[in-house]
């Protein structure tokens, strides 16, 4: 399995790591033999809400890990690829850790129109889609400017 990379480096988290250190990340997957090439973004965790049992009356939300980890894009094209292919045939790279889902959807924007993916064969990204609300670029902006 190929592990993921963070500045030139294989990225494990803490032992405690939690959805208070980062939301999700903005990742590039590289196959290495074709050179093509995916950005996207992955939550690293996600709401799970467990049912009514004897012991609890109420439902009960809570946060569970996602399949990041052993994660290969959400391109049908790329999936199909990796199924067969040996993982170690791609290159799995974060390019930014996000605190935020807006923050996370507005810098996978950012790479896709700055690497012009879809003008570009280079990429599998088929489709750009976003929606970053008002108060998240307000956050973003007053982050920049400290």
């Amino acid at each position: 399995m190929s592990d993921w990379i963070y500045k030139g480096e294989t990225w494990n988290p803490p032992e405690d790591f939690s959805d208070k250190d980062f939301m999700g990340f903005v990742y590039l997957i590289t196959n290495n033999k074709s050179g093509r090439k995916y950005i996207g973004k992955k939550l690293f965790w996600f709401k799970k809400t467990l049912p009514i049992t004897k012991k609890r009356k109420r439902r009960k939300r809570t946060l569970v890990e996602s399949d990041w980890r052993t994660y290969f894009g959400s391109n049908k094209h790329l999936m199909e690829e990796a199924k067969t292919a040996d993982p170690e045939d791609y290159t799995r790279e974060i390019l930014h850790l996000c605190k935020m889902r807006g923050e996370l959807s507005y810098l996978e924007l950012v790479e896709q129109v700055e690497r012009k993916v879809l003008l570009s064969d280079e990429y599998y990204n088929g489709i750009i889609a976003c929606r970053i609300g008002a108060q998240t670029v307000k956050i973003l902006r007053e982050d920049k400017t400290k």
